[in-house]
C-alpha cells in the first residue's frame, strides 16, 4: 500500500514537472505566432534555408524511440528484462541519431555564416534574423531537453540491469518514458513550425 501512494505520489510530481515544460515551450510558441504575424513572409524564406530531410529524419527518428520506450515499459511489466532493455538501448541510440543530425544541421547553418549575431544575420532582413533566433533557441532548447531524456533512460536502463526496476517496480522507468514523450510531443510542434512554414 505504501509503495502504490509512493509510486502515485512521484508519478504526480512528474505530471506538474511536465506540466511546466508544457507552459515553457507554449510561451516560446505564441512568441514564434507573435512574430510569424508580423514577418510571415521573412519566415517562409527562413524555412527554405532550413533541410526537410533532416527535420523529417528526425521526426521519424524520435516518434520511432517513442514507441520503443512504452513497449519497454510494457516489457518490463510483463517480467520481460531482457526485452526492455533492448528497447532501452534502441530508444537511447535513436536519441542519439537525433543529435548527430541536429550537430551536421547547425554545422551547416554556422558554415553560411547562420547564426545568431552573424554578419548575415545583423545585417539582413529583421524577420529573418527573428525566425533564426527562434530557431536556434527553441531547437537548442529541445536538444537539451533530448540529452535530458536520454540521461533518465540510461539511468533506468542501468536499473534494469540490476534489478532495481522490476515486474514490481517500475516507476522510474515509467516516469522517464513521460519524459521522453513530452520531447517527442514538442518536437512535433518545432518541426512544422520551422521546416514546413510556408
Amino acid at each position: 500500500m505504501s509503495t502504490r501512494v509512493d509510486s502515485t505520489g512521484i508519478k504526480l510530481g512528474m505530471w506538474i514537472f511536465l506540466y511546466s515544460e508544457i507552459i515553457l515551450f507554449g510561451g516560446l510558441f505564441v512568441l514564434y505566432a507573435i512574430y510569424f504575424y508580423d514577418y510571415a513572409g521573412y519566415f517562409a524564406e527562413g524555412g527554405k534555408e532550413l533541410s526537410r530531410f533532416f527535420g523529417s529524419l528526425n521526426t521519424i527518428v524520435l516518434l520511432i524511440s517513442s514507441f520503443t520506450v512504452a513497449a519497454s515499459i510494457t516489457a518490463i511489466q510483463q517480467g520481460k528484462k531482457k526485452m526492455s532493455i533492448g528497447l532501452l538501448i534502441f530508444s537511447i541510440c535513436c536519441g542519439c541519431i537525433f543529435l548527430v543530425n541536429k550537430y551536421f544541421e547547425w554545422g551547416a547553418k554556422f558554415h553560411h555564416d547562420i547564426y545568431p549575431n552573424s554578419e548575415r544575420l545583423v545585417n539582413g532582413e529583421p524577420g529573418i534574423n527573428i525566425f533564426f533566433g527562434l530557431y536556434y533557441v527553441i531547437t537548442g532548447l529541445h536538444g537539451l531537453h533530448v540529452i535530458i531524456g536520454m540521461t533518465l533512460l540510461s539511468i533506468s536502463l542501468v536499473l534494469v540491469i540490476r534489478d532495481k526496476i522490476t515486474q514490481e517496480r517500475f516507476a522510474m522507468l515509467d516516469n522517464s518514458g513521460l519524459y521522453w514523450h513530452l520531447v517527442d510531443l514538442i518536437w512535433i510542434f518545432v518541426f512544422p513550425l520551422f521546416y514546413l512554414v510556408l
